[in-house]
Protein backbone atom coordinates (compact mmCIF):
# COMPACT_ATOMS: atom_id res chain seq x y z
CA UNK A 1 0.00 0.00 0.00
CA UNK A 2 2.78 2.39 0.80
CA UNK A 3 4.32 1.84 -2.56
CA UNK A 4 1.29 2.38 -4.33
CA UNK A 5 1.00 6.00 -2.51
CA UNK A 6 4.55 6.69 -3.28
CA UNK A 7 3.91 6.13 -6.62
CA UNK A 8 0.42 8.20 -6.77
CA UNK A 9 2.60 11.06 -4.90
CA UNK A 10 5.41 10.89 -8.00
CA UNK A 11 2.81 11.20 -10.37
CA UNK A 12 0.90 13.84 -9.41
CA UNK A 13 4.13 15.81 -7.78
CA UNK A 14 7.20 14.35 -9.79
CA UNK A 15 11.08 15.10 -8.38
CA UNK A 16 12.51 17.38 -10.78
CA UNK A 17 16.11 17.72 -11.63
CA UNK A 18 16.92 20.87 -10.36
CA UNK A 19 19.38 22.07 -13.28
CA UNK A 20 17.46 20.78 -16.21
CA UNK A 21 13.95 20.39 -14.95
CA UNK A 22 13.24 16.75 -16.13
CA UNK A 23 11.81 13.87 -14.50
CA UNK A 24 14.33 12.66 -12.05
CA UNK A 25 14.20 8.53 -12.20
CA UNK A 26 14.60 6.20 -9.80
CA UNK A 27 18.37 6.04 -7.64
CA UNK A 28 18.53 10.16 -9.02
CA UNK A 29 18.31 12.64 -6.17
CA UNK A 30 18.50 16.67 -6.58
CA UNK A 31 19.97 16.21 -10.38
CA UNK A 32 19.61 13.88 -13.08
CA UNK A 33 22.63 11.64 -14.24
CA UNK A 34 22.77 13.51 -16.95
CA UNK A 35 23.71 16.64 -15.31
CA UNK A 36 25.94 15.24 -12.47
CA UNK A 37 27.74 13.49 -15.32
CA UNK A 38 28.67 17.04 -16.87
CA UNK A 39 29.44 19.14 -13.58
CA UNK A 40 32.45 21.15 -14.51
CA UNK A 41 34.92 19.75 -11.71
CA UNK A 42 38.47 21.25 -11.56
CA UNK A 43 40.08 18.10 -10.14
CA UNK A 44 42.14 21.16 -8.52
CA UNK A 45 42.63 18.69 -5.35
CA UNK A 46 45.12 16.58 -7.18
CA UNK A 47 47.32 19.92 -8.11
CA UNK A 48 48.55 21.56 -5.00
CA UNK A 49 49.50 25.10 -7.30
CA UNK A 50 46.16 25.27 -8.36
CA UNK A 51 44.88 28.66 -9.51
CA UNK A 52 43.19 28.65 -6.25
CA UNK A 53 45.96 28.03 -4.11
CA UNK A 54 47.34 30.94 -6.44
CA UNK A 55 44.91 33.79 -5.29
CA UNK A 56 46.28 33.05 -1.54
CA UNK A 57 49.91 33.00 -2.18
CA UNK A 58 51.46 35.50 -0.51
CA UNK A 59 48.11 36.95 1.40
CA UNK A 60 47.40 34.03 4.14
CA UNK A 61 49.09 30.71 5.24
CA UNK A 62 47.11 28.25 3.48
CA UNK A 63 48.13 24.83 3.71
CA UNK A 64 45.60 23.19 0.95
CA UNK A 65 43.11 24.96 -1.49
CA UNK A 66 40.78 23.36 -3.77
CA UNK A 67 37.00 24.31 -5.72
CA UNK A 68 35.35 21.72 -6.69
CA UNK A 69 33.51 23.08 -9.89
CA UNK A 70 33.80 25.87 -12.41
CA UNK A 71 31.30 28.97 -12.36
CA UNK A 72 30.77 30.08 -15.46
CA UNK A 73 28.07 32.86 -16.62
CA UNK A 74 25.13 31.22 -17.58
CA UNK A 75 26.36 27.73 -16.95
CA UNK A 76 24.65 24.77 -14.78
CA UNK A 77 26.78 25.92 -12.15
CA UNK A 78 25.85 29.42 -11.66
CA UNK A 79 22.06 27.69 -11.63
CA UNK A 80 22.42 26.06 -9.08
CA UNK A 81 24.47 28.52 -6.71
CA UNK A 82 21.44 31.07 -7.63
CA UNK A 83 19.12 28.41 -5.90
CA UNK A 84 20.98 27.28 -3.30
CA UNK A 85 21.75 31.38 -1.97
CA UNK A 86 17.96 32.86 -2.98
CA UNK A 87 15.80 29.99 -3.89
CA UNK A 88 15.84 28.30 -0.93
CA UNK A 89 16.95 25.37 -2.16
CA UNK A 90 19.08 24.18 0.65
CA UNK A 91 19.46 20.82 -0.85
CA UNK A 92 21.35 21.26 -3.62
CA UNK A 93 24.32 22.45 -0.89
CA UNK A 94 23.77 19.14 0.76
CA UNK A 95 24.11 16.94 -2.55
CA UNK A 96 27.11 18.80 -4.41
CA UNK A 97 28.80 18.83 -0.65
CA UNK A 98 29.16 15.12 -0.53
CA UNK A 99 29.66 14.76 -4.36
CA UNK A 100 32.56 17.40 -3.42
CA UNK A 101 33.82 15.17 0.01
CA UNK A 102 33.85 12.15 -2.19
CA UNK A 103 36.52 13.56 -4.05
CA UNK A 104 38.15 15.62 -1.18
CA UNK A 105 38.80 12.33 0.32
CA UNK A 106 41.71 11.74 -2.07
CA UNK A 107 43.50 14.92 -0.73
CA UNK A 108 45.68 13.78 1.96
CA UNK A 109 45.16 17.55 3.74
CA UNK A 110 41.04 17.55 3.64
CA UNK A 111 40.21 14.04 4.62
CA UNK A 112 42.45 14.35 7.61
CA UNK A 113 41.26 17.79 8.66
CA UNK A 114 40.09 18.12 12.48
CA UNK A 115 36.99 19.95 11.74
CA UNK A 116 35.12 21.89 8.95
CA UNK A 117 34.65 25.55 9.18
CA UNK A 118 31.81 27.30 7.20
CA UNK A 119 32.15 30.97 6.63
CA UNK A 120 29.79 32.73 8.71
CA UNK A 121 26.92 34.70 7.49
CA UNK A 122 25.50 37.98 9.55
CA UNK A 123 23.21 36.98 12.09
CA UNK A 124 20.66 39.11 10.27
CA UNK A 125 21.64 38.07 6.14
CA UNK A 126 21.09 34.20 7.76
CA UNK A 127 18.41 34.53 9.36
CA UNK A 128 16.19 36.12 6.47
CA UNK A 129 17.71 33.14 4.14
CA UNK A 130 16.90 30.71 6.65
CA UNK A 131 20.39 29.01 6.44
CA UNK A 132 23.78 29.42 5.51
CA UNK A 133 24.82 28.14 2.28
CA UNK A 134 28.22 27.35 3.34
CA UNK A 135 27.11 25.81 6.17
CA UNK A 136 24.83 23.20 4.17
CA UNK A 137 27.89 22.71 1.37
CA UNK A 138 29.95 21.87 4.87
CA UNK A 139 27.32 19.30 5.98
CA UNK A 140 27.44 17.11 2.82
CA UNK A 141 31.22 17.48 2.74
CA UNK A 142 31.27 15.93 6.41
CA UNK A 143 28.61 13.40 5.90
CA UNK A 144 30.75 11.84 3.40
CA UNK A 145 34.21 12.73 5.34
CA UNK A 146 33.14 11.64 8.85
CA UNK A 147 34.69 15.63 9.78
CA UNK A 148 32.74 17.21 12.02
CA UNK A 149 31.50 21.23 11.21
CA UNK A 150 32.16 23.82 13.55
CA UNK A 151 29.79 27.20 13.73
CA UNK A 152 30.71 28.02 16.79
CA UNK A 153 34.15 29.44 16.95
CA UNK A 154 34.32 31.60 13.85
CA UNK A 155 32.11 34.40 14.06
CA UNK A 156 31.10 37.41 11.80
CA UNK A 157 31.33 40.32 14.29
CA UNK A 158 29.32 42.72 11.86
CA UNK A 159 27.45 43.28 8.58
CA UNK A 160 29.14 43.72 5.43
CA UNK A 161 27.65 44.83 2.10
CA UNK A 162 27.51 42.84 -0.83
CA UNK A 163 30.44 41.96 -2.58
CA UNK A 164 29.48 41.16 -5.97
CA UNK A 165 30.55 44.99 -7.62
CA UNK A 166 33.49 45.70 -5.98
CA UNK A 167 37.16 45.76 -6.70
CA UNK A 168 39.17 43.56 -4.92
CA UNK A 169 40.75 46.02 -2.87
CA UNK A 170 36.97 47.33 -2.17
CA UNK A 171 36.31 43.73 -1.19
CA UNK A 172 39.36 43.16 1.30
CA UNK A 173 38.33 46.55 2.73
CA UNK A 174 34.87 45.21 3.52
CA UNK A 175 35.86 42.25 5.53
CA UNK A 176 39.50 42.59 6.51
CA UNK A 177 38.56 43.04 10.31
CA UNK A 178 34.44 41.73 10.50
CA UNK A 179 35.36 38.15 12.06
CA UNK A 180 37.23 37.07 15.48
CA UNK A 181 37.49 33.66 16.42
CA UNK A 182 35.80 32.25 19.68
CA UNK A 183 37.59 29.88 21.98
CA UNK A 184 40.77 30.54 20.50
CA UNK A 185 42.58 27.75 22.60
CA UNK A 186 40.26 25.09 20.88
CA UNK A 187 41.54 25.68 17.65
CA UNK A 188 45.04 25.63 18.40
CA UNK A 189 47.23 23.55 16.43
CA UNK A 190 43.80 22.22 14.71
CA UNK A 191 43.95 21.36 10.68
CA UNK A 192 40.70 23.60 9.69
CA UNK A 193 39.04 23.55 6.39
CA UNK A 194 37.15 26.53 5.72
CA UNK A 195 34.19 26.10 3.28
CA UNK A 196 32.46 28.63 1.18
CA UNK A 197 30.30 28.41 -1.98
CA UNK A 198 32.23 30.66 -4.88
CA UNK A 199 35.92 32.12 -4.64
CA UNK A 200 36.63 35.06 -6.56
CA UNK A 201 39.15 37.82 -5.72
CA UNK A 202 39.15 35.61 -1.58
CA UNK A 203 38.84 38.55 0.00
CA UNK A 204 36.10 37.04 2.49
CA UNK A 205 38.34 33.71 2.73
CA UNK A 206 41.80 35.55 3.23
CA UNK A 207 40.23 37.71 5.98
CA UNK A 208 38.92 34.37 7.89
CA UNK A 209 42.44 32.66 7.50
CA UNK A 210 43.79 35.49 8.61
CA UNK A 211 41.91 35.57 12.14
CA UNK A 212 42.41 31.24 12.32
CA UNK A 213 46.08 31.50 11.60
CA UNK A 214 47.31 34.05 13.63
CA UNK A 215 44.93 34.43 16.81
CA UNK A 216 44.17 31.11 16.78
CA UNK A 217 46.81 29.06 15.34
CA UNK A 218 45.39 26.92 13.53
CA UNK A 219 46.53 25.11 9.83
CA UNK A 220 44.25 26.38 7.25
CA UNK A 221 42.51 24.70 4.36
CA UNK A 222 40.23 26.52 1.78
CA UNK A 223 37.27 24.06 -0.11
CA UNK A 224 35.21 26.25 -2.05
CA UNK A 225 32.08 24.50 -3.89
CA UNK A 226 32.95 26.75 -6.84
CA UNK A 227 35.56 29.09 -8.67
CA UNK A 228 34.55 31.78 -10.37
CA UNK A 229 35.75 31.45 -14.18
CA UNK A 230 36.51 34.10 -16.85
Amino acid sequence: MKKILESLLYLLYPEICLNCGNSLVEGEEVLCISCEVNLPRTRFHSDPDNVVSQIFWGRADIKAATAFLYFRKGGSVQNLVHQLKYKGEREIGEYLGRLFGIELEKAPFFSSADMLIPVPLHPGKEKKRGYNQSYMIARGMGEVMEIPVNTENLLRKKFSETQTKKTRYSRWENVKEIFEVAEKKSLANKKVILVDDVVTTGATLEACAKVLTEDAKSRVGIATLAIASH
